[in-house]
């Protein structure tokens, strides 16, 4: 049996810079990026909770798609794939990233990896109505089928941060709002 706990490892406590280029980019400001010890994955099963949330701006005919990946220590060990955008223009409309990511494995080298599900709802995500219709786009992810992501060493100091990249350089994103959670 085990007893369950939540812990904030690390939240944002202010905005994180606009993202305009078409390139995968830390949309953190460094508060909300800590360093985990060395061990700090100990068991199969423990879970990280991200929550993040902010503004996206995405232009009408080829708005592209938005795509989030979680990183450790520089390897992507979660990627949303690639998120359809609205073809009809948004601008500075919010979004909210939610993402559950599970130990599957720890060890060294790359023998730890997590496994990761998630949720981005934005009016800017295709499909969604108008604002003044009600509601909101929402999209689970990852895109296509659940997999774990890249494996990674749990037995060093590792770095976390949230990348966000559009595939054109005309939207932007910027977070406001962030926290990551322990939940074991």
């Amino acid at each position: 049996m085990n007893q369950s706990w939540g812990q904030v490892l690390a939240f944002a406590n202010g905005d994180g810079s606009p993202i305009t280029a078409a390139a995968a980019t830390s949309c953190l400001p460094p508060s909300g990026k800590i360093s985990l010890q060395p061990g700090f994955f100990f068991f199969p099963g423990q879970m990280l909770h991200i929550y993040a949330m902010g503004r996206i701006s995405c232009v009408v005919t080829t708005p592209g798609t938005a795509r989030f990946d979680f990183r450790l220590g520089g390897t992507v060990v979660f990627d949303t794939g690639a998120l359809n955008l609205n073809t009809t223009a948004k601008t500075n409309v919010p979004w909210w990233l939610e993402i559950y990511l599970t130990v599957r494995a720890i060890g060294s080298g790359t023998s730890a990896n997590l496994m990761g599900l998630g949720e981005f709802m934005s009016e800017a995500v295709v499909g969604s109505p108008a604002n003044t219709a009600g509601g909101n786009g929402s999209l689970l992810c990852p895109v296509g089928a659940p997999a774990v992501g890249g494996g990674f060493d749990s037995t060093v100091s590792l770095t976390t941060d949230l990348f966000f990249t559009q595939t054109v350089a005309t939207g932007s994103l910027t977070l406001h709002q962030y926290k990551l959670t322990s939940i074991n």
